[in-house]
């Protein structure tokens, strides 16, 4: 088990620190998974979901996690800045196809699962709505759960109509990576760019959780957070291969770190 530290004793030590919530939430976990794949060992270091963080604040200028800060280089946020470093910092083969239609077609899909708008960001929004939905007698809203969701919906700009349109376009979303892959797999090819493991292929399989988490055995996860988690939109639903669960479970045992290390 990964052995996390905080941040102030992260602030003195080199090398690559990434910062961590203490739950598998699918940016953080395809975060680790980058750097696992290339083979780039790291500091784990935790963050608070929902608080202020503000020694992380103070050290990076961001609360959220994850962020990945190596030597004394700017803390990396977003995804694409992680993809890179990452590379940067690999002994091993490469997660980004080297032909450069390939490559702005793995970060073109890259971005429809983890970008703004994107499919986390739409189940994201629909994910809020449904604990908003919640009867304050079971749920008041003095309850941490609902003001730390309250919290995420204005950073994240969750308003009624953008999540009542966000099923319809995640469903969009698996519609284009169900037939991405359907069309990989009719030409002999279990990934979604080329012959070979790609960074859209770590993506989606630690975003796949938003479909279905892993098991438990696989996965820990907060009983209602793994609820959350766990798809139950008809229209989504729909919309979403058996092929897209069998390609997160082929990354994870062949690729990836089981059980997933918190």
């Amino acid at each position: 088990m990964a052995e996390y530290v905080s941040v102030e004793a992260a602030r003195q030590r080199s090398g690559l620190r990434l910062v961590l919530p203490p739950v598998p939430g699918p940016w953080a976990e395809a975060a680790k998974g980058l750097f696992y794949v290339n083979g780039v060992s790291y500091l784990p270091v935790r963050q608070t979901p929902g608080e202020d963080n503000p020694e992380l604040v103070d050290w990076t200028g961001e609360k959220n996690a994850p962020q990945a800060i190596y030597d004394a280089e700017k803390a990396r946020t977003g995804w694409a800045e992680m993809i890179f470093l990452a590379e940067r910092l690999s002994a091993k083969s490469s997660l980004l196809p080297a032909d450069p239609v390939d490559r702005a077609a793995m970060f073109g899909l890259c971005f429809a699962i983890c970008g703004e708008e994107g499919f986390g960001w739409l189940r994201r929004l629909a994910m809020f709505r449904e604990i908003f939905a919640i009867s304050a007698d079971v749920m008041p809203e003095t309850h941490p759960v609902r003001q730390m969701v309250a919290g995420m919906a204005h950073r994240y700009g969750y308003s009624e109509e953008a999540a009542t349109s966000a099923r319809q376009r995640a469903a969009a979303i698996l519609k284009l990576l169900s037939s991405t892959l359907e069309k990989q797999h009719s030409s002999g090819s279990p990934y979604f760019i080329g012959s070979d493991l790609t960074a859209v292929d770590v993506y989606w399989a630690t975003f796949a959780a938003l479909i279905e988490p892993l098991d438990e055995e696989m996965c820990a996860m907060p009983a209602v957070m793994r609820s959350q988690y766990t798809l139950s939109d008809p229209v989504m639903l729909e919309a979403a291969s058996p092929l897209l669960l069998e390609h997160r479970d082929f990354v994870y045992e062949r690729y990836l770190e089981l059980p997933i290390d918190l």
